[in-house]
């Protein structure tokens, strides 16, 4: 009963970008499901509609505002509108990503890479530092950065994308350091392979899927609500003295 209430999410307001599908709407509807506030953020109103819909017509609370976390003024637009509806923001899922690319990192260029590290960086810390004042009013809160395993063990390919995951590590960490006297934390999931439509051309590619199944211990691939139960963890009080920390659900496959 005492773990149960520490899952509680009753009162806050959590705002997860790249809500409209795959590892962001599973974490979306998970904290809606035990109480939250939801902001489902993406870049298309029509999608993060249907999501915010789906919440409601099922019990929780939600509505759907359109961003592209790497555009600064729809960034500010995100947290005034959520200001404006819910008064305070308690938690941060920074999911939303992009890959624009893949192949050698020599082949990358310099406008993809501002691309890529103005999404999957500067865009996160950007909604962050906007959000510190309302955490800090309000005595805490939680920021969840979904990074990936490509962060710490990069593959072939994913150059830039497994660069901008590192950065976002790293900038987790120093989050936590320099908000933890104002209850803030922040915290980073790394997950490994999961079925959503952003991994979809992995998943397709039979030598890397195999390669993937071989090293991995468990043998399946992830879904999304295999990383949503860890942010539910990490967005409440059960985790009230995880700070910097990074949690890889990988299925093994670093071991």
């Amino acid at each position: 009963m005492e773990n149960q209430h520490q899952l509680d999410l009753k009162g806050k307001t959590a705002i997860v970008t790249g809500a409209s599908k795959g590892i962001g709407r599973a974490i979306a509807e998970s904290l809606a499901k035990n109480g939250a506030n939801v902001i489902v953020s993406s870049r298309k109103q029509e999608s993060v509609d249907e999501v915010a819909e789906n919440i409601v017509n099922t019990g929780g609370k939600a509505i759907g505002i359109a961003a592209h976390v790497g555009n600064s003024e729809d960034i500010q637009n995100l947290v005034k509108q959520t200001l404006e509806k819910f008064n305070s923001i308690d938690i941060i899922v920074n999911n939303a990503a992009i890959n624009p690319t893949y192949g050698p990192i020599q082949d990358s260029t310099e406008d993809i890479f501002e691309k890529v590290m103005k999404v999957n960086v500067y865009g996160p810390l950007e909604l962050a530092k906007l959000a510190y004042p309302s955490m800090k009013e309000k005595g805490g809160g939680s920021i969840i950065n979904i990074a990936s395993i490509e962060g710490k063990t990069p593959s072939t390919g994913l150059g830039l994308y497994s660069v901008s995951k590192a950065a976002m590590i790293s900038m987790t960490k120093v989050l936590a350091r320099e908000w933890g006297r104002d209850n803030i934390r922040a915290n980073v999931i790394l997950p490994g392979l999961v079925q959503t439509k952003f991994s979809q051309a992995l998943i397709n590619d039979e030598k890397t899927l195999k390669g993937v199944m071989y090293k991995q211990a468990l043998n399946k691939l992830a879904e999304p609500d295999d990383i949503s139960g860890l942010a539910l963890f990490l967005a409440s009080d059960a985790s009230s003295f995880c700070t910097g920390s990074e949690f890889v659900a990988d299925g093994g496959f670093t071991i």
